[in-house]
Parts: structure tokens; sequence; C-alpha cells
């Protein structure tokens, strides 16, 4: 699903909203989610899961095409851990192994 599905879906189930109005909360919401992690805060939404962002440190890589030796960067990469509520969706009427 892409934001746009997400945004009419959201509509058709609220039609006392209209799709521009919706379209201008979803942005609002995922701005603010990329704006504490951007700050290096954690999201919490409880059921669904946190967002949060990982530091990985510079290393030495390889070139999969040359195998050459290349050095990575420092980054920050941002991190979802699902929270039980949706786990448990996921995984209903699956045994567990």
């Amino acid at each position: 699903m892409i934001k746009s599905e997400l945004v009419q879906r959201i509509s058709s189930q609220n039609p006392h909203l209209y799709q521009r109005d919706v379209e201008n909360i979803v942005n609002a919401i995922l701005g603010e989610i990329v704006a504490a992690m951007a700050r290096g805060d954690r999201v919490e939404l409880r059921g669904f899961g946190a967002f949060t962002v990982k530091h990985r440190a510079a290393r030495q890589g390889r070139n999969p095409r040359t195998g050459k030796s290349v050095s990575v960067a420092e980054k920050f990469v941002p991190f979802f851990k699902t929270g039980k509520e949706l786990r448990d969706r996921l995984n209903r009427g699956k045994e567990s192994h």
C-alpha cells in the first residue's frame, strides 16, 4: 500500500472528512514521526510498534562487482520494532515453531 492508497481508504471509511483533509492529517503524522526521529527521539505507537534511529559506525566494505575494499561512512538508519499486538495479529492462527 502506498500513501495515496492509505489516504483513499481512510477517506472512504470517513465520508464526513474531505480527502484533502485526510491527506493533510496523514502528512502531518508522518512529518512528526520523521521530525522526532531526526532529533534522535523514539516514537512509540502502543500496539503498533516503535520507530528509533540506530547508529552504524564507519567500516570497511567490499564492492560486490570488483571485490575491492571500500570505506563506508558512518550513518544513522531508521529502525522499526513491532508492538506485541501487531505481532500477535500477524501471527494469529499460525502455530509457533
